[in-house]
């Protein structure tokens, strides 16, 4: 197996700030997060003292308020930071984009009361967030959602079941979209649910072909009590909400998928320029040399996507379209990096002792999650020739 870290990324960074951060990030993966990686992985152990870890050094609020305990960074430099962490660990880079989600509503639509009340801790006091908006039988058609949130004086009375929630059962709050009026988008509100409200359950963790370690489970919603002042947002706002969250979950995954790319290039040119075959490395070949080529040029091709996408969100202007065609293409270059490093690496690659074989098996979820592909075209489209007619 190889154990030589990978060399840094040539990173343009807009400040020195962020480029100490960046060495900070770096720093922590490769003591804390990338050395036991496979080993928690295979035994699917959730890194909570990781999460502890970032907490305390500043990077779970990274692109959010500092009057609340954000780092008041821009998303160029917070999506770079997931990039790294995914390439040390996708349960890591992937668990800090689904917190940095389950704050996006409360950090944008609550009131400063709220905000002063629960971004703290919740940006940097040690809690982790997840987001729930999908259900059993409500995935990519989002509006049709069935949990209910019912009135009851000064509270909402929740009940449903929200399906294939990152870090289910683990979370300490959860941003929950619930019905609240009638059919469709406008009768949805955000709630912000405490991880331990009485008659809030989750199933056992799905049973998954990689990210092992990150759980991911069904919730149980049995008439969990929530206070009005837990709404998030106006009363059937809640899928405006979900919709701004997904936009910036999606650069999210984005940089996560760019980061297992990474580190599936790092793994497959250490191999192939320490195997010899014909009394010579084997990146002396030149058909393994083009595929590294196109590996590397993938790679390239999808940062400068995302951190396009997200400075156009830094500067406030829309970036949606931009959001679905990052996550489309960083997704699809990570799936196709990884096949190809499994491919570099032979009968080797398709063992447990390198990890490429792991890489490949998380790069497929990333194709799947917060938008399938398939609706990212959808979006896509829409923006290009407006809405299907019917």
């Amino acid at each position: 197996m190889n154990d030589r870290a990978p060399q840094p990324v040539d990173r343009q960074l807009p400040t020195e700030e962020s480029r100490d951060l960046l060495a900070l990030v770096r720093e922590i993966a490769q003591r804390e997060i990338r050395p036991p990686a496979a080993e928690q992985e295979e035994a699917g152990h959730f890194p909570r003292d990781v999460f502890s870890l970032l907490s305390e050094s500043g990077l779970l609020g990274l692109p959010y308020d500092g009057e609340f305990g954000g780092g008041d960074q821009p998303y160029e430099v917070y999506l770079q930071v997931l990039e790294e962490l995914a390439a040390a660990r996708l349960t890591v880079g992937l668990g800090v984009s689904v917190h940095s989600l389950a704050c996006h509503g409360l950090a944008g639509y609550g009131t400063k009361e709220q905000k002063a009340a629960h971004l703290p801790a919740m940006l940097g006091g040690g809690l982790l967030g997840a987001y729930c908006l999908s259900e059993p039988s409500s995935g990519s058609d989002a509006a049709s959602l069935g949990t209910k949130a019912v009135r009851d004086g000064d509270d909402w009375v929740i009940t449903g079941t929200k399906a294939w929630i990152t870090h289910g059962g683990i979370a300490d709050f959860y941003t929950v979209l619930a019905r609240t009026g009638g059919e469709g988008p406008k009768g949805i509100t955000a709630f912000l649910v405490p991880g331990d409200a009485e008659g809030l359950s989750a199933a056992a963790p799905e049973k998954k072909m990689g990210m092992k370690g990150s759980p991911t489970a069904q919730l149980h919603f049995d008439g969990v009590r929530v206070p009005d002042a837990r709404r998030i947002g106006e009363e059937g706002q809640g899928f405006t909400i979900a919709l701004a969250a997904l936009d910036a979950g999606r650069l999210g995954i984005a940089a996560c998928a760019i980061g297992v790319a990474q580190a599936a290039l790092d793994e497959s040119l250490a191999y192939a320029l320490g195997r010899k075959q014909f009394n010579r490395p084997i990146a002396d070949f030149q058909g393994l040399r083009f595929m590294l080529a196109d590996m590397a040029t993938k790679i390239e091709a999808g940062r400068s996507l995302y951190l396009a996408a997200a400075r156009l969100r830094d500067a406030g202007k829309p970036f949606s379209r931009q959001a679905a065609m990052a996550k489309l293409f960083c997704t699809d270059a990570a799936m196709a990096v990884t096949t190809d490093a499994v491919q570099i690496l032979g009968g080797y690659g398709y063992t447990a002792d390198f990890p490429a074989e792991r890489l490949m098996r998380e790069a497929k979820v990333l194709q799947i999650v917060e938008g399938t592909n398939q609706i990212q075209r959808v979006v896509i489209a829409r923006h290009l020739a407006g809405p299907e007619s019917r």
